[in-house]
């Protein structure tokens, strides 16, 4: 695949998995960017929320972490800051 294609397809918040898409609103689990890109929050402050021990949201594979969408939006839909 050529890189404007790939660009384009990131454009759409729609990313390539064995030649299929997948919209990030369908994925189970996101990354610390895709969650940014999904939410509009800034990559530091998702991670700064995702190291308390406490985040509801978040898991950890070895050391990397990532965002259960459905209890992240849950999360965002309850808050009245961040």
């Amino acid at each position: 695949m050529r890189t404007k294609e790939i660009l384009a397809q990131r454009n759409e918040n729609v990313y390539l998995l064995d030649n299929k898409t997948v919209p990030l609103w369908e994925k189970s689990n996101l990354t610390i960017e895709e969650a940014a890109e999904y939410s509009n929050i800034g990559q530091n402050k998702l991670r700064e929320l995702t190291s308390d021990e406490h985040c509801p949201f978040v898991i950890w594979i070895g050391t990397k972490r990532l965002i259960k969408r459905k209890l992240f939006d849950e999360y965002i839909a309850k808050a009245y800051s961040i």
